[in-house]
């Protein structure tokens, strides 16, 4: 898996001294950057190839500001157009939230989801992991 860490930021926690729950989907979106640029290596949005078609997010525990996070990514499934990410958010060695996204290639122009390349699909498949 890929890992990334992030520094759990004060303005993240909210009124019950814990980081808010919307908080995870952009940690998750950030650490998602490297399966982003097996696709579109130069990032460029005009050329951007893929949708977020839906995502889950497991809390598992609370974080807290003061201990940094780690955030896995690996890959759970590839299919002919779509994937799906797994994410695991660590801190202080617990496992404490897991999410899937799923996510298609899309050929904007045709308004409609198209193969993932077999160079793309071999790179996804580095990342994949079974379930533990």
């Amino acid at each position: 898996m890929l890992t990334e860490k992030f520094k759990v930021r004060f303005y993240e926690t909210d009124a019950l001294k814990h980081v808010s729950n919307t908080v995870l989907a952009g940690w998750f979106e950030a650490a998602r950057e490297p399966v982003f640029r097996m696709f579109t290596p130069d990032m460029d949005l005009d050329n951007w190839p893929l949708i977020l078609a839906g995502y889950k997010i497991d809390f598992l525990r609370q974080i807290y500001f003061g201990h940094d996070v780690e955030v896995r990514t690996g890959i759970k499934r590839i299919g002919n157009s779509s994937f799906e990410v797994i994410q695991q958010v660590w801190q202080q060695g617990e496992k404490a939230a897991e999410g899937v996204t799923t996510m298609v290639h899309f050929d904007y122009h045709q308004q409609k989801s198209a193969p993932i390349p077999e160079d793309v699909s071999e790179q996804l498949q580095t990342l994949m992991v079974t379930d533990d």
